[in-house]
């Protein structure tokens, strides 16, 4: 049977992000004439960051529990196929790269859906039957893949649901992977609680995170893995180093020097990671409330750098202009928004709907010192360039809305 591809992911990196902070651009090209290989899976230096970094988050770490590689989609990549094979359950909607990787290594992706009050992890009772349905099927449910601070919808798991889907995942012999990439870009972090599923089941949880979430530039890309201090634990820590390795996918030098200086949490990169979280959720909830005034439903952002947004309640309206899926409400509004817009199909959800993705970084400007201006601002909003950027949003979905029916 030829394998069917699905059309590729959004081109999130494509953009160059946000302007590199100096000092983790001089850490990077302290090492640039560095020309040994580092360690597949990081080196001392590095792990031991990673455990200090964990550490200041409630989950202690030993060193030798660590791995790190060149981005989340390698690490998973690596972790999916060095484990038992099996099922993998996933939220509806996820990141768009999971379920790629899933199926790259000949394992079958089901997705959950998620609950009302949050993304990135299934409704635990939808979790328990689709559990029972695999199992019916003669499939074998292995791991369970979510993310406590999530993209797609920018949103942070609360403490109560998340307990719940870990209990129903330990209980069915789940082993959970976290995917914790957002977790410090929370625009209010003094006001939404982020636990990690390792603090509930230590022993059941491998916690994913790339750095390019809120660290470093997409294009150094550098991700760890924390696994459980566990026989298991170690066990598949060490399939995933001999996979690592046979492919010989280890950080650069200059990668690692910037990497490890990053996950110090010095007091510049603690600046620039509490001026990012909080400029991106200043337009984000912008968006969100110019997204909610023409009649679309969307979940308030809470992380990260997107929102997600359903525009069903609009369907008769799309309809007169020959709108009817995802695919197309993504073609029509990158030619209104740009490729900032991605529709929910790439996510996990069904085509028929009428979801998608936005994200809020062409808000903050189109080019570094624009976006500079706006991670220095005590509010973004009021810049001329933010406020043009966010009325010009706005105005293209204002547009789809009232524009008369399509010739």
């Amino acid at each position: 049977m030829q394998r069917q591809w699905t059309a590729p992911a959004p081109a999130d990196r494509d953009d160059g992000g946000l302007p590199v902070l100096p000092e983790l651009l001089d850490s990077f090209v302290a090492t640039a004439g560095h020309t040994a290989p580092e360690p597949v899976g990081g080196s001392a230096g590095l792990r031991s960051a990673a455990c200090g970094y964990w550490s200041r988050r409630g989950l202690w770490t030993d060193p030798e529990h660590v791995v790190v590689a060149p981005g989340a989609e390698p690490l998973l990549l690596a972790l999916l196929a060095s484990g038992p094979g099996g099922d993998v359950l996933l939220p509806r909607p996820c990141a768009a790269w999971y379920a790629p990787l899933v199926r790259l290594v000949n394992r079958r992706a089901h997705h959950a859906p998620v609950p009302a009050e949050c993304g990135g992890l299934p409704d635990p009772f939808a979790l328990l039957e689709i559990v029972r349905r695999i199992r019916t099927e003669g499939g074998v449910p292995r791991v369970l893949l979510l993310s406590v601070a999530d993209d797609p919808t920018g949103t942070v798991a609360p403490p109560e649901m998340l307990h719940e889907v870990c209990e129903a995942a330990v209980a069915e012999g789940l082993l959970i992977v976290s995917d914790e990439t957002w977790r410090d870009t929370v625009h209010h972090p003094h006001g939404t609680v982020l636990l990690s599923p390792a603090e509930m089941s230590p022993e059941n949880v491998i916690v994913l995170s790339d750095l390019g979430g809120a660290f470093t530039p997409a294009g150094w890309p550098a991700a760890m893995a924390r696994f459980p201090a566990t026989e298991r634990g170690v066990e598949l820590r060490g399939r995933v180093l001999s996979l690592l390795t046979a492919v010989r996918s280890g950080l650069p030098a200059s990668i690692t020097a910037a990497a490890e200086y990053a996950l110090g949490e010095p007091e510049p990169v603690r600046g620039r990671m509490a001026a990012a979280a909080r400029a991106h959720g200043a337009v984000a909830a912008a968006a969100y409330r110019a997204l909610t005034a023409v009649g679309a439903l969307a979940r308030p952002p809470q992380a990260g750098r997107h929102l997600y947004a359903d525009l069903d309640e609009l369907r008769g309206v799309l309809a007169a202009r020959g709108i009817t899926d995802s695919v197309e409400l993504e073609r029509e509004l990158v030619r209104r928004v740009g490729r900032s817009v991605a529709g929910g199909h790439r996510f996990g959800d069904p085509p028929h709907t009428l979801r998608l993705r936005l994200a809020t970084l062409p808000l903050l400007g189109a080019a570094e010192e624009p976006r500079l201006r706006a991670l220095q601002a005590p509010d973004p909003l009021e810049l001329p360039h933010v406020a043009a950027a966010l009325a010009a949003f706005e105005t293209a979905f204002r547009d789809l809305i009232e524009d008369g029916p399509a010739a």
